[in-house]
């Protein structure tokens, strides 16, 4: 077999129909539109989420919570079992956590330290906030949790 005799599978590609060619087409006339109605009509057709009149799901459910997201405050979360990767009594910022990977991209409002998971090195920290929960568990790691 040679590269230029290479051939699709039988059936595996079909001609696209040919609409509004002539009532020998079997496609002609009404171009598999049918007899009148919305659908029949250029630019006929209701909209995505229209339900045949019918008051619509997005308007009978009720309007829930809110979601700030323009004046929210991101930061960079991290849990304490991923502090574990660095040596004991190091200093843990957020330059050394993009350094060793575990922080991608560094958000405006800095970092945020959670209590997730066990820490078994003592470490200094130096984030923007801790959780009551990640301050409790690096000072009984025998480290020291600052904030920035």
């Amino acid at each position: 077999m040679k590269i230029h005799e290479l051939r699709p599978a039988e059936g595996a590609r079909t001609s696209e129909k040919r609409i509004g060619r002539g009532i020998g087409s079997g496609m002609g006339k009404t171009s598999t539109r049918g007899h009148k109605g919305q659908w029949a009509r250029s630019g006929g057709g209701v909209r995505p989420n229209f339900e045949g009149g019918q008051m619509p799901m997005t308007r009978r459910l009720p309007k829930i919570g809110f979601n700030n997201k323009r004046f929210a405050k991101v930061y960079n979360i991290v849990n304490v079992e991923a502090l574990n990767a660095f040596d004991n009594g190091a200093t843990v910022g957020i330059d050394e956590l993009v350094a060793c990977g575990i922080i991608k991209k560094v958000e405006n409002y800095g970092l945020k330290i959670l209590g997730d998971g066990e820490l078994k090195v003592a470490l200094t920290v130096k984030a923007n906030k801790f959780t009551e929960s990640a301050k409790q568990k690096i000072e009984q790691a025998g480290g020291k949790a600052e904030v920035l």
